[in-house]
């Protein structure tokens, strides 16, 4: 009996790799990314690429007229990292499933909110669209064997966006914004480090048990652009930790004051409260 289990036993662990093991073998439309940057914006494109395999576009796969995944396997998504234009309407920054309707003369495209959709066409939604816009169909000079996205004509705020299959060639205009980000920039960097940055920062480094002598630093200066009665109390604080006392009870006053002015009776009653414990030591 023992022998029969051990022949059992060997067995069944020569046979654990291969019931383990599985098959890999090529994707029929193997997927890709596209990442690139239009002036200030990244614009990904993440879908799969189906190929001809000598087959009649729009005839033996997917047809004129109907609405399409504009890929294979799972939606097509493109993602814009900042608000932009296409074709001359606003789109938000998101992500988005592009679907289209192919046509020999005038494509149409979709930018759709349900990224989940796929290929199952029969639950399309018009409702869910952002939009839907037509563009000339191109025709190319040579074929193009495997389904291609492409950003092309990169200026510093405009690109096209297109894809390749076949002969057909589709493309539509993206406008980003960069005027009204490089000026922003360039205005907060002329202007130097905000109060809003040195309150930022000294609060990190109290929080996390860094230098307090820098803590304090970036806490005064805050308060000296524009005192809050929440910088001010974070001062008062830091000094409380640097056992100055008497000091971290004055600043806490001018808090208090500044949060009754503001109107937060919660936040001046904490500051008493505060300032009472501190007063004993």
């Amino acid at each position: 009996m023992k022998k029969l289990l051990c022949a059992l036993l060997v067995l069944s662990v020569l046979a654990l790799p291969s019931m383990q093991a599985q098959v890999v073998t090529p994707a029929p439309s193997p997927n890709a990314k596209i990442e690139q940057k239009v002036g200030l914006t990244d614009i990904t494109i993440d879908y799969s690429r189906p190929s001809k395999k000598g087959r009649v576009l729009f005839v033996d796969v997917e047809s004129w007229g109907k609405p399409w995944r504009t890929g294979a396997n799972q939606s097509t998504k493109i993602t814009f990292s900042d608000d932009v234009m296409v074709e001359g309407k606003n789109v938000p920054a998101g992500t988005y499933a592009i679907y289209s309707i192919p046509d020999q003369n005038n494509w149409t495209i979709m930018l759709y909110e349900d990224l989940n959709l796929g290929g199952n066409m029969n639950a399309y939604d018009q409702s869910r669209e952002l939009m839907r816009f037509k563009v000339k169909t191109q025709m190319m000079p040579v074929e193009m064997e495997t389904f291609t996205f492409m950003v092309s004509d990169i200026k510093d705020n405009t690109a096209n966006i297109g894809f390749w299959w076949g002969k057909y060639h589709v493309a539509f205009g993206v406008e980003v914004e960069v005027e009204k980000v490089v000026l922003a920039s360039i205005e907060k960097t002329m202007k130097g480090v905000s109060r809003n940055d040195y309150y930022q920062a000294a609060r990190y480094y109290k929080n996390s048990g860094r230098d307090l002598k820098q803590a304090l630093e970036w806490a005064q200066k805050a308060n000296e652009i524009g005192a809050r009665y929440w910088q001010l109390r974070l001062e008062a604080q830091i000094l409380a930790e640097m056992g100055d006392h008497k000091r971290a009870v004055a600043k806490l006053t001018e808090s208090t004051a500044a949060a009754k002015e503001a109107g937060n009776t919660d936040y001046a009653a904490a500051n008493e409260k505060m300032a009472a414990k501190w007063r004993n030591k």
